[in-house]
C-alpha cells in the first residue's frame, strides 16, 4: 500500500473492525489479564492491572496517560517522563543492558535505528496483535521498524509533518504581509527564507527566527530522498550534497544577523517565544502543543505558513514494550487503544500531533480543522499536503549522533563565536569520533 494512497471503505472498515475487537477485548478483560513476563530486572509489578511507562519530556505525555485512565479506569499507568528524547534513549539503552526496564517505552524515530540492531531485546508486537493492525499505518512508517523476519518492534505514534509559525502582529510590524498564503509566497525556497529575515530584521532591528540550526538547517536536511544514510543503508552524511547544502543554508542565515541565539527547548528559548524575541519558527505538527504551552498569552498572534520547499517531516515516535517487561499485554492494550485511528485522530483534534493513519488524511474532521490558536489556520490541510507525495530517506543507527553534532557546530558559530568557515570540518571531525567512524 502505498502510504498516500486512498484507502477504499472497504479496507477502512476491515482496519477498524480489527482494532475495536482487538482494544475493546483488552478493556472489557482488563482485570483477568495477566502479565506473560516477569523478572527481576523489570522495574514494572506482577500487578498485572498497572504498567510502567517511560516517555520524553516536552509533549504532555500525560494528557494520552489521562485519557486512557478515562477509557480503562481499572488500569494504572505509571508514567515517567525521563528527560529529552536523547536521554529517554540512553536511559533505555543501559537498562535493556541488565537495569530495570519499562513495560512501554516511547522512542523518537532517529533513535529507533540503533534498537533495531537488537530486535531481541523486544517484544515482537505482531505476537501480541500488530500483525493484524500494521496496514493501518503509513507504509514507509511502519516499514522502519518491522526486522527482516517480521518482527514488529514499534508501532507509530506521530509524523511531524512541516510548517512555519510566524506572529502576525511582528511580520505586520515590519511592513510585511501577514496572511498566511501571502507569507507562504514569500519563501519559496530556503534562500527566500533568509532573504524574508533580512527584511524583517532591517524593518525592526530584532531576530527574524529562534536559531538557524534546528529552523534552517534541520528543516532543510530533513527535505532530501536520502539524509545522512543511503538507500542501501551506507553513510553518506559527509558527501551527500543535501546535507552539506543545508548546512550552508544555516551558516548563511547566522551570517545574515537574523537569528535570536536562542537554542530550541532551552528555558531561554521558551522564554523568548512568550516574549516575542523571535517573529518565526519551525513547527512540524508536533511543536504546536510546545508553542500553546510556552505562550498562551500569544493565543490568536500566531499564524501558519508552507515550509520553503513545501513539504518534509521532522520527528515522529514508536511505542515499544521491552521484551522483560513484566506487563507486556497491559502495555500493549495501552498501544492497541490509544494508536488506533480513532484515537490517532482525537490526539491530533487535542494536541495537533499529524496522525500516522492514512485513512484519518481524508476525514472531514482532520480536513476542515482549524486552530483558534494560530488564527484559525487550516492545521489539518497544511501538516497533511506536507507529507502528502513524501519519498522519505532511510534512518540508520546513528542518525542522533550525526544529527546533533551537526546542529552542535552551527550552534557552536551562532552563539559561541566559533569561526563559520571551521564549522563543516568541526561537524565532520566530532561525527567520526561520536559514531566511532
Amino acid at each position: 500500500m502505498n502510504a498516500q494512497s486512498p484507502l477504499s471503505s472497504k479496507m477502512i472498515a476491515a482496519a477498524l473492525t480489527r482494532r475495536r475487537m482487538l482494544a475493546l477485548s483488552a478493556l472489557a478483560g482488563g482485570t483477568a489479564l495477566t502479565a506473560t513476563a516477569c523478572s527481576s530486572s523489570s522495574s514494572g509489578s506482577s500487578d498485572p492491572n498497572s504498567f510502567t511507562f517511560w516517555s520524553f519530556t516536552g509533549i504532555n505525555q500525560g494528557d494520552s496517560v489521562e485519557t486512557y485512565k478515562e477509557l480503562a479506569p481499572d488500569i494504572t499507568v505509571r508514567l515517567t517522563e525521563v528527560g529529552s528524547t536523547q536521554e529517554t534513549a540512553q536511559a533505555l539503552t543501559t537498562a535493556l543492558a541488565g537495569g530495570n526496564v519499562p513495560d512501554l517505552v516511547l522512542i523518537q524515530a532517529g533513535d529507533m535505528p540503533k534498537f533495531m540492531k537488537n530486535p531481541g531485546n523486544f517484544t515482537d508486537l505482531a505476537t501480541l496483535g500488530a500483525d493484524e493492525i500494521q496496514g493501518d499505518y503509513v507504509d514507509w512508517v511502519i516499514e522502519q521498524v518491522i526486522t527482516p523476519e517480521g518482527q514488529i518492534i514499534g508501532i507509530p505514534t506521530d509524523v511531524g509533518g512541516m510548517g512555519v509559525a510566524y506572529r502576525i502582529d511582528l511580520m505586520e510590524a515590519a511592513g510585511l504581509p501577514t496572511n498566511r498564503d501571502e507569507v507562504s509566497a514569500l519563501w519559496p525556497t530556503w534562500e527566500d527564507f533568509i532573504a524574508t529575515g533580512q527584511r524583517y530584521t532591517e524593518a525592526t532591528g530584532n531576530a527574524f527566527i529562534d536559531n538557524a540550526a534546528t529552523t534552517v538547517f534541520l528543516q532543510a536536511v530533513s527535505q532530501g530522498t536520502e539524509q545522512y544514510y543511503s538507500r542501501d543503508g551506507d553513510l553518506v552524511y559527509e558527501t551527500n550534497p543535501t546535507v552539506r547544502e543545508s548546512f550552508d543554508l544555516g551558516l548563511q542565515a547566522i551570517a545574515a544577523g537574523i537569528t535570536a541565539r536562542l537554542e530550541s527547548f532551552t528555558e531561554g528559548w521558551s522564554a523568548g517565544m512568550a516574549q516575542g524575541a523571535f517573529a518565526a519558527v519551525a513547527a512540524p505538527s508536533w511543536m504546536l502543543g510546545s508553542i500553546r504551552s510556552n505562550a498562551p498569552d500569544t493565543e490568536g498572534m500566531w499564524d501558519i505558513a508552507t515550509i520553503p520547499g513545501g513539504s518534509g517531516n521532522w520527528g515522529g515516535s514508536y511505542l515499544s514494550i521491552p521484551a522483560r517487561a513484566a506487563n507486556p499485554q497491559a502495555a500493549w492494550d495501552y498501544i492497541a487503544t490509544m494508536q488506533s485511528p480513532e484515537q490517532q485522530l482525537q490526539h491530533f483534534l487535542n494536541s495537533g500531533s499529524l496522525p500516522t493513519t492514512p485513512e484519518n488524511y481524508v476525514k472531514p474532521e482532520l480536513i476542515e480543522l482549524t486552530d483558534p490558536f494560530f488564527n484559525d489556520a487550516p492545521t489539518g490541510q497544511i501538516f497533511t499536503q506536507a507529507v502528502l507525495g513524501l519519498e522519505p530517506f532511510l534512518n540508520g543507527e546513528f542518525n542522533s549522533e550525526i544529527s546533533n553534532e551537526l546542529l552542535n557546530a552551527l550552534n557552536g558559530v551562532e552563539s559561541d563565536g566559533a569561526p563559520a568557515d571551521a564549522a563543516w570540518d568541526t561537524a565532520i571531525s566530532n561525527i567520526k569520533t561520536a559514531i566511532g567512524a
